[in-house]
């Protein structure tokens, strides 16, 4: 790989870091405004610098639109982080997902931020992730109660995962059933709500991998 000037080193590991934390690039004038450029068009020749280099790549039919390639080496500080350091990652939140009878779709928008640990959370950097607020009881059995808050990783869904699912245009926390040669279902963990077999449509918006409760 070519040389990297420290500023193109700079902007790698800031674009490294905020898809790592937030599952997507940051904006051309997020960097223009991290850096403090005058002008977008700096920003453009520091990524056309590093595309020459071969740290990033175009997404093809996408003229402004780049993935990384190539990630920068951790900085030093990041070398001698000690062993039982507690690496955290940054989620956002986008809303409230009913656990209990399927709710009509909430928001798209991002309603706030979390700060998880990975190790703990158990999920994968690779994976795009987001918190979602549970309402409702129909996951107490599995120890998701009202007001916890589930992290979810987007993923195709296993036989037995927990997923957040949108079942005939409403969302819903269940667990996923899917058996040999039969139509996937959704399952409570909680008696007292019944299991949910779609009329039209069935879609796993992604897969429950931690839950996180104040106490």
């Amino acid at each position: 790989m070519k040389h990297l000037t420290e500023r193109q080193s700079e902007i790698l590991q800031f674009i490294d870091h905020y898809e790592g934390t937030r599952g997507y690039w940051p904006s051309i004038r997020d960097i223009q405004l991290r850096f403090h450029f005058k002008s977008t068009n700096a920003v453009m020749g520091h990524l056309r610098a590093l595309e020459k280099k071969g740290y990033i790549g175009r997404i093809h039919g996408q003229a402004r639109t780049f993935r990384l390639l190539h990630r920068v080496a951790p900085s030093n500080d990041e070398k001698d982080m000690p062993e039982d350091a507690i690496e955290l990652k940054e989620l956002p939140v986008y809303g409230n997902i009913a656990a209990g009878y399927p709710d009509q779709v909430e928001s798209g928008g991002e309603i706030g931020r979390l700060q998880v640990d990975v190790q703990t959370a158990g999920f994968s950097r690779s994976q795009r992730s987001f918190a979602l607020k549970v309402r409702g009881e129909s996951m107490i059995d599995a120890d998701i109660r009202d007001g916890d808050f589930v992290i979810i990783e987007q993923r195709e869904p296993r036989d037995g995962d927990i997923v957040a699912a949108l079942i005939d245009g409403e969302t819903t926390l269940k667990r996923f059933i899917q058996k040999s040669g039969e139509p996937p279902y959704l399952k409570a963990e909680n008696a007292a709500f019944p299991e949910l077999y779609p009329i039209n449509d069935l879609s796993v918006q992604g897969v429950a991998k931690a839950f996180l409760r104040s106490l």
